[in-house]
């Protein structure tokens, strides 16, 4: 189960740099809730779905993927941690952010139920 979640976090991470809303929404729960720097929020699918397209001009590019944490909960849930080096090609700055996803399943199909995002400080 581990393998799979990394990989569907990767396929999400993927779909966001492609800007490829289908693969989103599909791995994504509704509603969802997302925490970083803009506060917390529940977020349905119609409200997803604006944030989304309103980012088309925000270009990243993941240039890596470290520290994986992985947790099993059950059959149908995993929490996972990890650290993402992101490249905004629109302001060609580097950050790091440490990352956490809740992961269910559903149906035979996983979706993302939480995601947070923290920047990390430079050291």
């Amino acid at each position: 189960m581990e393998t799979k979640i990394i990989e569907l976090e990767k396929k999400y991470w993927q779909g966001m740099k492609n800007h490829e809303y289908e693969t989103v929404k599909n791995l994504t729960n509704f509603p969802c809730i997302i925490a970083g720097k803009n506060g917390i929020r529940t977020v349905d699918e119609a409200n997803f779905k604006k944030m989304f397209e309103s980012g088309e001009g925000d270009k990243i590019k993941v240039e890596s993927f470290s520290d994986f944490k992985f947790q099993q909960l059950s059959e149908e849930s995993a929490v996972t941690a990890y650290v993402i080096q992101l490249l905004d090609t629109k302001e060609n700055k580097s950050m790091k952010c440490a990352c956490t996803s809740a992961w269910m399943k559903q149906k035979e199909q996983w979706t993302c139920v939480l995601h947070t995002e923290t920047e990390l400080s430079a050291q």
